[in-house]
């Protein structure tokens, strides 16, 4: 079940930012040594609080998975590495577009997984930076419905 989380904790906020640094250290092996603490730092103080947030629970009533949302862009999506494969990811990309209007993705180019997951759910890109919004060599793909 997808529940809206509106303002989330710091507790929550540290069980979120756990949750995205196991994703992220699972899925970006292409990141170079010290930026997961970089990145981890910007999600938990800013990126977090940017958004509109939508999770899953595990059976333990845990964080299973996240959404991120502003206006018609899909900011962030991380599941828990444990919950993969179970359609979690799906279930909440199918919510937000259906009940935010999210229209718009940014992906990692060097993630395909998530390439391939955003262009199954019917995303095509439209456009790519060479950096991140940081200004680290992690080219962007920009998708849209």
């Amino acid at each position: 079940m997808i529940e809206r989380l509106p303002t989330p904790a710091p507790h929550e906020l540290d069980a979120l930012t756990a949750l995205w640094e196991r994703s992220v250290r699972a899925t970006h092996r292409f990141l170079k040594p010290g930026d997961i603490g970089f990145f981890r730092r910007i999600v938990r103080e800013e990126a977090l609080a940017a958004v509109e947030l939508f999770v899953v629970r595990n059976a333990a009533g845990e964080f299973a998975a996240f959404a991120g949302v502003a206006g018609e862009q899909l900011e962030m999506l991380f599941v828990d590495p444990a919950e993969r494969g179970k359609g979690i990811g799906r279930e909440l990309v199918q919510y937000v577009v259906q009940q935010c209007g999210v229209r718009q993705v940014d992906v990692n180019e060097q993630n395909a997984q998530a390439v391939g997951f955003y262009e199954r759910m019917g995303f095509r890109t439209f456009g790519r930076d060479p950096l991140d919004p940081s200004g680290k060599p992690y080219p962007i793909l920009h998708l849209r419905l």
